[in-house]
């Protein structure tokens, strides 16, 4: 799958056939077919590596704040290493990869030990998911695909349209546009967004433990 993961990296979800990945491994198609009977095994097979980066090693005595807040900070880790992860749920379902399927199961028991009951546990580690899939699609660089180069011009197109706003009307956006001439603080964005999120799965957490203190630098968080 490693070469899989590469490819897709590279020209998107969309280059990776059985074909195309015999190709690049030096095989035949028919040698790949004894593992994928079609395309849509091949994308599930992907799925079960991307998914499989997110359980590590559990941290034993840590607060499930802090155990969650891991498993969140990985998620956003891995869909901003692969940034067409979401258009493969288009294709496939998620719920068939065993990777995804343990790592729902790992967080549900997290919520479970704040104290929320599994249909809100399910609800909750999926508002998580979409977070995080809407953090990656936001990131402040520009989509997904361009150049340096051609992000910092998508970047100074945005600030413009922005700026040309009528400031009567639109005063927040104008100011907002203003503050792009700025290089964004992208490691900053991700970590504040993922405080966000924590912050409102351990202030409506039914057990009542308040949050835990964000991770330091470094250690996931």
């Amino acid at each position: 799958m490693a070469r899989a993961l590469e490819l897709a990296d590279a020209e998107g979800i969309e280059a990776v056939t059985i074909r195309r990945l015999a190709q690049e491994l030096g095989v035949t198609p028919m040698a790949l077919y004894w593992h994928f009977k079609n395309k849509e095994e091949l994308l599930i097979g992907i799925l079960d590596a991307v998914f499989g980066q997110l359980i590590a090693a559990p941290a034993v005595g840590e607060p499930w704040q802090r155990r969650l807040r891991i498993v969140l900070a990985a998620l956003v880790g891995v869909l901003r290493r692969h940034r067409w992860v979401p258009s493969i749920h288009q294709a496939v379902s998620k719920q068939r990869s065993e990777s995804f399927q343990r790592a729902t199961d790992y967080a549900l028991g997290l919520l479970a030990e704040a104290g929320y009951p599994p249909q809100r546990a399910y609800q909750v580690a999926s508002y998580l998911l979409n977070g995080a899939t809407a953090l990656v699609a936001n990131d402040p660089t520009g989509p997904p695909g361009l150049s340096e180069q051609d992000a910092g011009q998508w970047r100074r197109t945005h600030r413009l349209e922005l700026e040309s706003l009528p400031p009567g009307e639109f005063p927040c956006l104008v100011e907002y546009g203003r503050t792009l001439v700025e290089e964004p603080d992208v490691e900053g964005y991700y970590a504040f967004g993922v405080d966000l999120l924590m912050a409102a799965v351990e202030t409506m957490a039914p057990a009542g433990q308040g949050p835990a203190a964000p991770a330091p630098p470094g250690s996931g968080g």
